[in-house]
């Protein structure tokens, strides 16, 4: 089938930019997962209280991106990118120097205030120089950030790790971001046409008035429920792996590298597909492939790292499949005088549910010792798929409310 909606130079620029500006800040999030035994074991702290580290740098985030929302479309979009971007380098530097259990807290906090609100700007970004037509294929290509983070950051990270310390993962983050930061400053253009919009409000004005928008809070519970099954799940992912199903702590970045490889290659596909085909439908397959994995994993016990790795491709490839077409469909609710503000809105939201779900997870998931297999992993898995339900409802609204505005 012909491309009628072919990508400029330029656009591709514009995508890797902010592909592998992603990249950093998605690594920089992921890595605490598979860090996750190595911290619990050095700090000697409990789920609940790693639970604490995950959601401080989520609520963080969710905080700063109510604070900013009313804001985000009276700034050219590139220099709020800069300034976020450059605070969240000094938080991950922090996150390389703490050396208590304290210290990290709020390190993450510091990074989270900065960092989480980098996606809703990129995807503000997104929608500003790309159409309806080519979102699949650019939100495809900037989930490969995730994938990228997987195949090498995530090993390499663990590796640096065993053979140094947990915490010099970090500073290889702020090496790569600021390589990141200064081809943002050099290369990506003023992305400022929203300002010449007309505005009736004042910021905090617009802040309430996208708030109390209807069909928006549609796409902000959507991506909230998005936000919940991941979070609910992934911090526990290395302990779980390392104490319940037997796997050495020298097998993990095999497993996170197998996965990422192979969520690097599946993206690109579903990003094509995504603008192909009725992109709710393919949401919903995705959700039903992810219902069957987070199934089978959950009941994992003592097994192979083959089979660890299968199930994990199909989960990973569900969640990852999920998030495409869910993006593209999100980012084509709110009006474009109000999409910073949206996106910042949605981000926030997106990132306090997964706080709040790191936290549940955390009273869920126990250990007798940080050695221990975790307890009531099963039960975390039901409520994943509670969530993925009222998921697919709640993106069904959004379907509908997209194709109203055709």
């Amino acid at each position: 089938m012909k491309n009628n909606h072919p990508l400029t130079r330029y656009q591709w620029l514009a995508v890797a930019i902010l592909a592998l500006t992603q990249f950093t800040v998605v690594l920089d999030f992921m890595v605490m997962s598979p860090l996750g035994d190595l911290l619990m074991k050095d700090f000697k702290v409990k789920p609940d209280q790693f639970g604490i580290v995950v959601s401080s740098y989520a609520l963080a985030a969710g905080i700063s991106g109510f604070l900013t929302a009313g804001f985000a479309d009276r700034f050219d979009r590139k220099r709020l990118l800069v300034f976020f971007y450059s605070g969240f380098i000094i938080g991950t530097l922090f996150c390389g120097m703490a050396d208590s259990y304290g210290q990290l807290v709020w390190a993450r906090i510091l990074t989270g205030l900065f960092g989480g609100v980098m996606s809703s700007i990129s995807m503000a970004i997104v929608a500003d120089i790309f159409s309806l037509e080519q979102r699949g294929r650019v939100m495809g290509f900037m989930q490969m950030g995730f994938g990228l983070s997987q195949i090498v950051g995530i090993p390499l990270s663990l590796y640096i790790a065993a053979e140094y310390h947990w915490q010099t993962p970090f500073y290889l983050i702020v090496g790569l971001s600021i390589g990141m930061l200064l081809a943002i400053l050099l290369a990506l253009k003023p992305i400022n046409a929203h300002l010449a919009l007309k505005r009736e409000h004042s910021a905090f004005s617009h802040l309430l008035a996208t708030i109390k928008n209807r069909n928006y809070r549609i796409g902000f519970m959507a991506t909230a429920f998005m936000s919940l099954g991941g979070y609910f799940m992934m911090p526990w992912g290395s302990a779980f792996a390392v104490n319940n199903v037997g796997l050495s702590q020298k097998d993990l970045p095999l497993l996170f590298m197998i996965v990422g490889i192979s969520t690097f290659m599946i993206m690109p596909f579903i990003g094509w597909i995504a603008d192909k085909v009725n992109k709710f439908q393919l949401f919903m397959i995705a959700s039903l492939v992810m219902i069957g994995s987070v199934l089978v994993y959950v009941h994992l016990g003592e097994t192979t790292l083959f089979v660890l790795i299968v199930v994990n491709i199909f989960m990973m490839g569900g969640i990852m499949a999920r998030m495409v077409p869910s993006q593209a469909l999100t980012t084509s609710v709110p009006e474009a005088k109000d999409r910073g503000a949206f996106m910042s809105i949605n981000s926030s939201l997106q990132q306090m549910a997964g706080g709040v779900a790191a936290m549940i997870g955390g009273k869920i998931v126990w250990q007798y010792s940080p050695s221990a297999p975790l307890m009531n992993f099963d039960l975390l898995g039901y409520v994943v798929i509670a969530v993925i339900i009222i998921n697919i409802y709640l993106t069904y609204r959004v379907y509908n409310y997209v194709n109203s505005k055709k």
